[in-house]
């Protein structure tokens, strides 16, 4: 009898109805950090405004009892510092007063030996970096990386202008065994959480996981560079452009090399936000340097790495690099410099339906019945957004616009263009693949489900 009933409680226990049963391990979310400071807003409500009647203060008046009640805090605490600095003070003219009186045992000698020591650790610890241009305004340095072209301007892009749609079938893929690559609604979602949310309040930037760079890889035209300059209109940021070929040339040197990071670290510190952009990031990495490449691209190899390091949260500057061919690059290195990497595929069926759909309305066109939008997405499968857009604009010149009334926009029209260029077909894509499975986050990732699937 008990060990039907041992039995029974543990039936219970997996459908749910309240029995004892051990339940399925599954991912669990870290404790957030905001929710502390939510409580405590919470109850400040609670006890000061939820009973407060403010029917009779149509001006919103200030309440002078809650202000002196919120400065005697503050006046508290500063005259507590006065007050301990006092206190300290006294207690060192008592110990000079004893030392004086009960004389100095032990020795000169050994006292400054022993200060000495103290004076190297304390030098060590708190060793701060040496400014090289401590005499220079923040203004003339900013002109000056502006003439040299590293602080350079970018178009204002929204996050939103990223198109794509979300994957319907990644579960239905996930259940057969194989792993989805992300659609566009996906990369615009993690490059807003990784780039824009914490960056945007100096508060979320400190309390939020630190990320420090972002790397982010695709096929040529499918907007990597335009992420890039949304997260900088978005933010309001200054953009510091540490390509190889626009450093080229440029502050030449090791001293000149020093100086350089030396501007883009000092000025983005100085002026937040700031996203310092590394356009072609696998050569800097790059195994085997081609012979025609005279940019130098390996400059930044052993600096990027340390000034990453040292970066803290409260420095709201975040490296992004770009990449067309990250398989180019040492893995190793690369992962040592960009904490996230995000890669960007080839749209799906309902990214490129939007896409086609709102780049037509965008540019003018119209959408009719002659215009078949589903066998367009459909016969476009591997070309990029890119290639979509530059599709567009090649058919609804300002001719064919005014044409519209009399001459509906038809699928054909498009087809030519798109012809005239090469897709990116999947082997491409499975390189991608293969690249990330190679970086510490792919690892990560296959171990998971590894244990997922064995669980």
């Amino acid at each position: 009898e008990k060990k039907e009933k041992k039995k029974k409680g543990k039936k219970k226990g997996k459908k749910g109805d309240g029995g004892g049963g051990d339940e399925e391990e599954g991912f669990k979310l870290a404790p957030s950090t905001f929710i502390p400071g939510i409580d405590e807003a919470s109850t400040n409500y609670d006890e000061i405004w939820k009973t407060r009647d403010e029917t009779d203060n149509f001006q919103q008046k200030y309440d002078a009892e809650l202000i002196k009640e919120l400065k005697r805090g503050e006046v508290e605490s500063e005259i507590r510092v006065q007050v301990d600095d006092l206190m300290r003070q006294e207690l060192k003219n008592l110990k000079a007063a004893l030392q004086k009186d009960a004389g100095k045992k032990g020795g000169k000698g050994s006292a400054k030996k022993k200060g000495k020591k103290k004076d190297k650790k304390g030098g060590k610890k708190g060793k701060k970096e040496k400014d090289l241009t401590p005499d220079r305004t923040i203004e003339s340095l900013y002109e000056e990386l502006v003439k040299e072209g590293i602080l350079v301007q970018y178009p204002k892009v929204k996050i939103s202008d990223f198109m794509g749609e979300y994957s319907y079938l990644g579960t239905t893929l996930r259940q057969a065994n194989i792993e989805p690559m992300p659609s566009l609604a996906d990369v615009r979602r993690v490059t807003t959480e990784y780039g824009i949310l914490p960056m945007g309040s100096q508060t979320v930037h400190e309390t939020s996981p630190f990320i420090k760079s972002l790397l982010i890889a695709g096929p040529h035209g499918t907007g990597k560079r335009m992420l890039v300059n949304a997260i900088c209109s978005e933010l309001g940021a200054n953009l510091m452009d540490l390509t190889a070929e626009n450093i080229c040339g440029k502050y030449p040197g090791k001293a000149g090399l020093t100086m350089l990071l030396h501007l883009v670290m000092k000025v983005g510190k100085l002026l937040q936000p700031t996203v310092v952009y590394i356009g072609n990031a696998e050569k800097t990495f790059i195994k085997k340097v081609p012979k025609n490449d005279m940019s130098d691209p390996k400059r930044l190899k052993k600096e990027l790495p340390k000034i990453i390091k040292k970066m803290t949260a409260e420095d709201r500057i975040m490296f992004i690099g770009t990449s067309l061919t990250p398989w180019d690059g040492d893995v190793k290195g690369m992962c040592q410099v960009y904490q996230k990497i995000v890669l960007i595929p080839r749209p799906d069926y309902a990214s490129r339906y939007l896409l086609f759909k709102e780049v037509i309305l965008r540019m003018g066109g119209r959408l009719s019945a002659t215009l078949d939008l589903s066998s367009l997405a459909k016969i476009s499968d591997g070309y990029t957004p890119g290639h979509i857009v530059s599709a567009v604009k090649h058919v609804l010149t300002e001719r064919r616009v005014q044409q519209l009334a009399r001459k509906p926009l038809t699928a054909a029209e498009f087809v030519t263009p798109l012809a005239r260029v090469d897709p990116i077909y999947k082997e491409e894509e499975e390189q991608f693949k293969a690249f990330y499975d190679k970086t510490t986050l792919g690892k990560k990732r296959q171990d998971l489900l590894k244990s997922e699937a064995e669980g």
